[in-house]
């Protein structure tokens, strides 16, 4: 029987997404749901990271089991994901028998591989989590692919839920910013489906060449419409805001300069304007205020609205621990 994968927040059916969260809010009381008594979990991290990496290796801890974190190629070997290359590079171990080996020593693995960023079309398809998901015995959870990031979406749905009570029917707004550098996009992807799952009105506001990828889009629309709420896309950075009672700001590159990021750098270096300030906050709707982390002050958002009692962004990094022992607990059938 082959082990259950979480890789995207719309790998859970509408049942399992609100009996987690419910499960991680029960966790966050203090409540003693189950345990991981006698079980190891793996974290293998491509990519940097602060709040995964602490986040989850306290969840293990407090759950009565043992984290074993690696990084790739800093005391590992490189790994190679790809199949039938030749392996005469920097790559000195293959997916194939490094996840297959570790399913003999963990219960589950959790792998952080951030999109490459040359290509999109390679990005879509997930490649790393694919190849980990496809050869390995057991459990695999994305601690950020190239395209979701399903730990930061149960933090941020459980978050959505104490900020606002009811979800269905309430306005998101996921804005794009400002940011020095192109960044990937599962993050905003994961926004925009989380928000769908909620039933709420989730409106994605980017400049021209810069909308998320067409798939992730329809299947939030999809899920959206079957929960009562909607997805649309506007492109006026101080009407969006009109209304809101959610502003979630991301930075994210432009899949159509995908790997031509100086091509790019002219088009953003026009738009430092989308900057979540003060101001545009008073459009809103008493609007609470959401980011990721880390954030660029000043770049991303003013001091003033990051630093205002209406800003979550504490309140989401701290739901990220509550919210993926939950999604352990799941994913081992320990709950």
């Amino acid at each position: 029987m082959k082990p259950r994968h979480l890789l995207s927040p719309a790998d859970l059916t509408a049942r399992e997404f609100e009996a987690w969260l419910d499960l991680a809010a029960r966790l966050k009381k203090g409540q003693t749901v189950g345990s991981l008594n006698g079980r190891s979990v793996g974290l293998l991290f491509f990519d940097p990271s602060l709040r995964t990496r602490a986040s989850m290796e306290v969840a293990v801890h407090q759950l009565g089991g043992h984290p074993v974190t690696l990084n790739v190629g800093q005391g590992t070997w490189n790994l190679e994901h790809r199949e039938g290359v030749r392996m005469d590079g920097a790559h000195a171990e293959h997916v194939k028998e490094a996840v297959r080996v570790l399913g003999q020593y963990v219960d589950l693995l959790g792998v952080r591989a951030f999109a490459k960023m040359s290509s999109w079309e390679d990005d879509r398809q997930d490649p790393v989590l694919s190849a980990f998901a496809k050869w390995s015995p057991v459990p695999i959870l994305s601690l950020e692919g190239a395209v979701h990031h399903p730990c930061q979406a149960l933090a941020d749905a459980l978050t959505l839920k104490e900020a606002l009570g009811e979800t269905q029917g309430k306005t998101l707004l996921l804005t794009w910013a400002y940011h020095p550098k192109p960044l990937p996009m599962a993050v905003p992807n994961s926004v925009v489906t989380t928000a769908a799952m909620l039933g709420m009105k989730v409106r994605v506001c980017h400049p021209e060449g810069f909308d998320l990828d067409e798939g992730v889009m329809d299947s939030a629309r999809k899920l959206a419409r079957r929960r009562g709420g909607a997805v649309e896309v506007v492109q006026d950075p101080d009407a969006a805001y009109a209304g809101a009672q959610v502003v979630y700001a991301k930075a994210w590159g432009s899949r159509h300069f995908y790997g031509r990021w100086e091509e790019e750098k002219a088009k953003r270096d026009r738009l430092k304007s989308w900057i979540v300030t003060a101001k545009r906050m008073a459009r809103t709707r008493g609007g609470r205020f959401m980011h990721c982390l880390p954030v660029r002050r000043n770049v991303v958002v003013e001091d003033a609205v990051l630093d205002s009692r209406e800003s979550l962004i504490i309140q989401q990094a701290a739901n990220r621990l509550h919210a993926q022992k939950a999604i352990l607990l799941k994913l081992l059938k320990r709950a």
